[in-house]
Parts: C-alpha cells; sequence; structure tokens
C-alpha cells in the first residue's frame, strides 16, 4: 500500500490529535482503507472499533450520571455513538485528507461522506487496540468524548445543536448546513475559532466564535435552530 508525502503528513497529524504515536502504522494504514481501495481494508476492524467505542462511551456515562435508568442511560449512548458524531470527530480530525480510497469514490467526495470518516474512526479505536491494548484505545475514546458527554444536552434528549439542525432541516425537506472556519487565532488554551454555518437556499448565514472547531459549530447551529423554527414553524407534524 503506498502512502504519497500529502498522507503521511496527515497520518502523522492524525496521530498528534489523537495522542496515540502508532508503533506499527500498518495498522493505521488499515484502518483508513476504504474497501474500494484494497481487499485489505478496514471492515473487520470496524467491529472491533464499535464494540470498544460502545462499552467506553457507556461506562463514561455510568460514571457520569449515576441517577440515570438504564433506558435514559441507553437513549444518551445513542445520542453520542452514531455516524453523526463520529463524522464531526473526523472532520475535525481531518480524517478524509489521509483516506486510501478507490478511484471511484475519490470522485464522488468520499473522503468527505459521513459513513465513511465515521467507518474509519470505529477502525482507528480498534487499531489503537491491536497495536497498544484496550486501555490505551479507551484512553483515546474518552478524550475524544469527555466534551461532549460534559455538554450533553437532556432536553434534548441528548442531542447536539449540530444534530438537531440537521434533523430540523431534514424535516423540512431543506439542504443540509455547511460549516467553514472563518478565522483562527491562537494556540492551546489561547485558540480561537470563528466558524461560519450556511443555509443554503435559505440565504441565512450565521457566525459564532469558541474555543475550539466544535464549540464554535455546536455555537452557530443553535442559532441556525432558533432561526429556521422561527421562520419555518412545522405546524402539522406527522404522527
Amino acid at each position: 500500500m503506498k502512502t504519497d508525502s500529502r498522507q503521511s503528513a496527515a497520518m502523522q497529524r492524525v496521530q498528534q490529535q489523537l495522542g496515540y504515536q502508532f508503533k506499527e502504522t500498518n495498522w493505521l494504514r488499515q484502518a483508513l482503507t476504504h474497501r474500494s481501495y484494497s481487499a485489505r481494508n478496514n471492515e473487520r476492524l470496524e467491529f472491533v472499533g464499535d464494540s470498544v467505542l460502545n462499552y467506553t462511551v457507556a461506562r463514561m456515562l455510568f460514571d457520569a450520571f449515576p441517577k440515570l435508568s438504564e433506558g435514559e442511560l441507553s437513549r444518551l449512548r445513542a445520542s453520542l455513538v452514531n455516524e453523526s458524531t463520529l463524522a464531526d470527530i473526523a472532520m475535525e480530525m481531518n480524517i478524509g485528507d489521509c483516506l486510501f480510497l478507490g478511484t471511484g469514490e475519490l470522485k464522488s467526495g468520499g473522503f468527505n461522506r459521513p459513513s465513511i470518516l465515521a467507518d474509519a474512526m470505529e477502525a482507528i479505536f480498534a487499531a489503537i487496540n491491536f497495536d497498544a491494548d484496550f486501555q490505551t484505545a479507551e484512553k483515546v475514546v474518552k478524550s475524544l468524548f469527555q466534551e461532549r458527554i460534559r455538554t450533553v444536552d437532556f432536553s434534548n434528549q441528548g442531542k447536539d445543536a449540530k444534530t438537531l439542525l440537521q434533523e430540523a432541516l431534514q424535516a423540512r425537506r431543506f439542504a443540509l448546513p455547511k460549516y467553514r472556519i472563518e478565522e483562527q487565532t491562537g494556540e492551546g488554551n489561547e485558540a480561537q475559532f470563528v466558524v461560519s454555518c450556511d443555509l443554503g437556499e435559505l440565504a441565512w448565514i450565521g457566525r459564532a466564535q469558541g474555543s475550539s472547531r466544535r464549540l464554535a459549530e455546536q455555537a452557530v447551529a443553535k442559532e441556525a435552530v432558533a432561526w429556521l423554527e422561527q421562520q419555518y414553524p412545522q405546524k402539522n407534524k406527522k404522527k
């Protein structure tokens, strides 16, 4: 499997963001390989990564919310462990820059497809497990989900603003939003991001600032949800 200089640099950045350096980089390469590229791909790794992810998030929720029932914990986990959340994490880490995709997937924009990005994230958790051990993979998952769990919104069944906006737009048959980093200053604890959210045909563009890309996106998505519900209220919801 060939790796060009761009992909190598992207893979190194991903490892820095994960806080884990692979001893055998072939594990990472396999986790980033789609079935359209090679028979040695990430599908089997996804199977293990899904279990690592579900257990770790379940344990985090169990410890964080001792008064919640089994059903409430299950609903919260489902709101956190899904394609949308995993794809968001992958986009924050620019996973698409180092994916190994077949020609067809490259032409069709597979490096931005949520399902492909989410699968790669699950495979990465398994790859860390095999390259090191379960505890190390668990530590990485915790670092990626701790803020999401800390800021979970119970009033919306654990759904974050970006998920609510996506669902609201789909319910009204509008196109999905486009997020873009307008400005980035500082590093580490001093970092600040200005992100825009473009609702396309609705001719609404909002901007918000946050100490991370995710927080800025969530803030502007919240504004977009409020605007959408005011301008396009759903009077006749399907029962």
